[in-house]
């Protein structure tokens, strides 16, 4: 007898023993569902995490004493590293293994959840924050490639719904869970709630989800991350400084100065970069381009708008943690109804139309926002809150695959990072942009305000702009009486007001782009032709009636006909790959076509 050494299916005939794998721990099936599970557990907290913050941020910033500009860091320090690194995270993954940069990013965001949860004062708390989104673009990056290798076909499609319908809802529940954690214990606890999720993540991808690498992976390119990374801090910086410093002051221009300069320099090596982070070609994809512009615009408002709304209701109304969670559900509970719907809609309408009618249904929601008060019912709030909510639900699962339709196969992974990193930067960035202009508008109002007050007590009144512009109308209460609690929420409001005003702008802009940049250009090389048409319908009408109706077909063919549409059902029905509609191009499923698989995921589970 041969020793058990040779094939399985040879080992099984030799032991008698015809299902069993002794060396086996679970099933394939069973492999399959808690690789899923593990990421699920991964974007769950992720997206969980992006909520749940903004809900303790009046608490943090009172704990901590912190300025505006601190405020807005905590949530940009963040964003900013899932920006710069999420690109390079599943280039990583391809070259080291996915499942062993998986493993990193979960462990990296656990331990910046405890950092965080016991920072003592806002400086270690920000850099914690940027700790956690390391591990967070690690992870961001390789979900979505780890559930491509592990399932295939119709499971394929199935895992994506159930992967995004998971982090979704962690979307949704991060302001409620955040609402009840603060109301039994302190601001730490939502970031102490992250650690043991992520140890359950640990476990569960250490046992179930198999290594994998692509060995052809293109290798790193440090210049341009190191390029992006510090020039996307250098504009932060600088428009965050400027809610407290002149634009002309170097803790302003400064930054701004070098942030400009920095990724000017990213651009001019990008194009020479045989590993560019963004390949050329990518610039010339009209849609790419455009898309990434649209996502990155419109999370410069929503972003902005949901950190304000947080600081009006709770610092100037006095509103709890929870409340403000529950009241979020008005948004949330449309923006998943909306993203589940898209799919539906996507088969109805063009894209162009689709994530224009979003934008503009986002924008008049973010509107309606601006004009609340600290005495406007809640209920035209809630208004503001449904609509806003459903247009951006509306636009996000559309606006990936937008993106990646004119992308060829060899640089889509590049493309789907670029995308997920424009509305890091959005997130990031925007909020500096709408934080410095609301600060800007508070801190002259009030000054304006403390002319006007008597001698005695215009000096401290001056002193405590900064928190006015912040929200903490409590601290300048407290510092000057209850007597000037009204005038500085008046200020406090006014630049609410113009913030909020100027986001609202920024979705019309967003709206304005994808009129523009969605636009459909005829292509020699994208798509039939007029002729290719005409050619068409010739052979369909010579099959049916001969060649000479056919020639007659041929030359009375309408430029518009029925066989694009016939074309693209019969690319959709190919299996193992995507075909986008209307390019011609099949797409393989690589770790770098995530968006692509989670889009007919979407619209598989729709």
């Amino acid at each position: 007898m041969r020793p058990e050494t040779s094939t399985p299916a040879r080992s099984r005939l030799v032991t008698g023993v015809s299902a069993r794998r002794p060396r086996r721990r679970f099933s394939e099936s069973g492999r399959q569902r808690l690789t899923l599970l593990a990421m699920c557990v991964a974007t769950f907290m992720i997206q969980i995490d992006v909520t749940i913050v903004n809900v303790a941020l009046p608490r943090i910033q009172a704990s901590l004493h912190m300025s505006p500009g601190g405020m807005e860091w905590v949530i940009s320090g963040y964003a900013l590293a899932l920006a710069a690194l999420i690109p390079v995270g599943g280039a990583v993954g391809d070259r080291y293994g996915r499942k062993r940069t998986f493993l990193f990013g979960l462990a990296v965001f656990g331990l910046g959840s405890a950092a965080c949860a016991v920072s003592p004062n806002a400086a270690v708390l920000i850099v914690s924050r940027a700790f956690q989104g390391v591990g967070g673009a690690a992870m961001l990056a390789l979900t979505l490639s780890i559930i491509t290798e592990t399932f295939a076909g119709k499971e394929r499609a199935g895992a994506i719904g159930t992967w995004a319908a998971i982090g979704g809802t962690g979307f949704g529940l991060g302001p409620v869970a955040g609402g009840i954690l603060l109301s039994f214990a302190g601001w730490s606890s939502v970031f102490w709630v992250n650690v043991p999720v992520a140890a359950i993540g640990i476990a569960l991808t250490a046992v179930a989800v198999r290594e994998s690498r692509n060995a052809r992976a293109r290798r790193l390119d440090r210049p341009g991350l190191m390029l992006s990374a510090l020039g996307l801090v250098g504009l932060t910086l600088g428009l965050v400084e400027a809610s407290s410093h002149p634009w002309g002051s170097l803790p302003v221009a400064g930054p701004l100065l070098a942030g400009a300069v920095l990724l000017t320099g990213f651009f001019l090596w990008e194009r020479r970069s045989p590993d560019a982070m963004i390949p050329a070609v990518l610039l010339r994809a009209r849609s790419f381009a455009a898309a990434s512009a649209v996502y990155l615009i419109v999370y410069t408002a929503f972003s902005g708008t949901l950190f304000y709304v947080t600081l009006l209701y709770q610092d100037v109304n006095g509103w709890s943690a929870l409340d403000t969670g529950l009241s979020w559900l008005a948004m949330n509970i449309p923006f998943l109804a909306m993203a589940q719907l898209s799919g539906r809609l996507d088969r109805r309408f063009s894209a162009t139309t689709m994530i224009t009618a979003a934008c503009l249904a986002g924008g008049a929601g973010v509107l309606a926002l601006s004009f609340v008060t600290p005495t406007t019912p809640f209920v035209l709030t809630a208004m503001g809150y449904v609509v806003s909510g459903a247009g951006v639900g509306t636009l996000v699962p559309g606006i990936t695959h937008v993106a990646m339709r004119d992308v060829p196969a060899g640089v889509s992974g590049a493309a789907s990072g670029v995308v997920n990193a424009s509305r890091q930067i959005g997130t990031s960035v925007g909020l500096a942009v709408l934080g410095s202009i609301g600060v800007g508008a508070a801190v002259s109002d009030w000054t304006a305000k403390a002319g006007h007050f008597p001698a005695s007590i215009r000096v401290r009144a001056l002193g405590q702009a900064q928190n006015v512009g912040g929200g903490r109308i409590g601290a300048v209460s407290h510092a000057l009486g209850s007597a000037y609690r009204h005038p500085a929420a008046q200020s406090f409001v006014h630049g609410y007001h113009l913030a909020v005003t100027v986001g609202a702008a920024c979705l019309l802009a967003a709206a304005v782009a994808a009129v523009i940049g969605f636009r459909t250009r005829p292509s020699r090389t994208v798509g039939p032709s007029d002729r290719d048409r005409r050619r068409a319908t010739a052979f369909t009408s010579g099959v049916a009636h001969g060649v000479r109706e056919a020639g007659s077909a041929s030359a009375t063919a309408p430029k518009k006909g029925p066989w694009g549409a016939h074309a693209r059902v019969l690319a959709w029905s190919v299996g193992g790959s995507q075909h986008r509609p209307g390019n011609g191009r099949l797409i393989g499923g690589t770790s770098g076509s995530s968006d692509i698989h989670a889009a007919s995921g979407a619209r598989a589970a729709s």
